[in-house]
């Protein structure tokens, strides 16, 4: 797949293409139609496929004070749209030069001239355009215009709701693991570089490894899951601790894991992903280490009944 930021980084002689354009933060279920149909029109139509979209949400540049943290990072996005088959992901910068466009100044400088594009498949509720002044309709006639056909790809419900996500984003926040996996169709999950900690779960038999605080992947609601921890073609059961130590007060948010059943693995400087299957029980603050002790090992019990070990 290349990866490029602007369409001028094409080569001369590329391809026509097919296109589809959006924020794409967590390549749901929505998400997934959308590119399968892109890569099966560009197969029938003899088209490449260019997945178009941006470094940012819009709302960090146009409303930072609403702004939400991204569902999936830069590295999870490129992998999960390479592994629909895509030709071209253009990741362009959100800036206020691209913000200001109107709607046919995009099309014509980013679709047509850019592009070359000859289809364009685009969600139900697409905007685009200085101030979202333009929508599915504007680009129709824009596509009459310009010589390019328009096609909309209807959303994906699941239990009588719209997968989106920010359907996604409430759930994760309220420690909705599994029914996250139902949206996303795979476990939710992060991803990061294992650090050295303050190895205080080490000195009560239970070592963590603690992702760095930079990790991609938005993490769910404060406290502990049953899932898997997964490092160089490996998958390890494991417990995932989300928040601060309520116990010790010393660490502040962020995601450790326990490896279950296994104190020999050096994990240190690793880049490792982490599932996030099914919630346990929320964070809590215990009276002390033995009281902290009994319910990891509560924990941990309920683990391996999920995650059948």
């Amino acid at each position: 797949m290349l990866k490029i930021s602007q369409p001028s980084e094409l080569p001369q002689d590329f391809a026509e293409t097919v296109v589809t354009i959006g924020k794409f933060d967590g390549i749901h279920l929505g998400h997934q139609k959308l590119l399968a149909s892109v890569q099966e029109a560009a197969d029938e139509q003899m088209l490449a496929s260019v997945v178009l979209t941006f470094d940012r949400h819009p709302d960090q540049l146009l409303a930072p004070e609403r702004a939400k943290l991204p569902l999936i990072g830069p590295t999870q996005k490129q992998q999960l749209i390479e592994d629909f088959g895509t030709d071209v992901l253009l990741t362009m910068p959100f800036d206020q030069e691209l913000a200001s466009k109107s709607p046919e100044q995009f099309v014509k400088d980013v679709l047509v001239d850019g592009l070359h594009a000859q289809l364009v498949l685009v969600g139900e509720d697409f905007r685009f355009g200085a101030r979202g002044a333009g929508d599915v309709d504007t680009l129709k006639t824009l596509g009459q215009q310009f010589g390019f056909v328009v096609r909309v790809v209807s959303s994906v419900e699941i239990d009588g709701q719209k997968v989106s996500s920010s359907l996604t984003r409430d759930l994760l926040d309220q420690g909705e693991v599994a029914q996250v996996a139902k949206l996303l169709g795979r476990p939710h999950t992060s991803v990061g570089i294992i650090e050295h900690g303050l190895k205080i779960g080490r000195t009560i038999g239970f070592p963590t490894a603690n992702m760095t605080r930079d990790c991609e992947g938005y993490l769910p609601l404060d406290g502990v899951y049953a899932g898997w921890l997964c490092v160089d073609g490996e998958r390890y059961p494991a417990a995932h601790s989300v928040g601060i130590n309520e116990t010790f007060k010393a660490v502040p948010r962020l995601v450790e894991s326990h490896v279950i059943d296994r104190t020999d693995l050096d994990l240190y400087d690793r880049v490792v992903t982490l599932e996030f299957i099914e919630f346990i029980r929320p964070a809590a603050k215990f009276d002390g280490v033995e009281s902290l002790v009994a319910e990891i090992n509560r924990d941990l019990e309920k683990c391996r009944v999920i995650l059948a070990i």
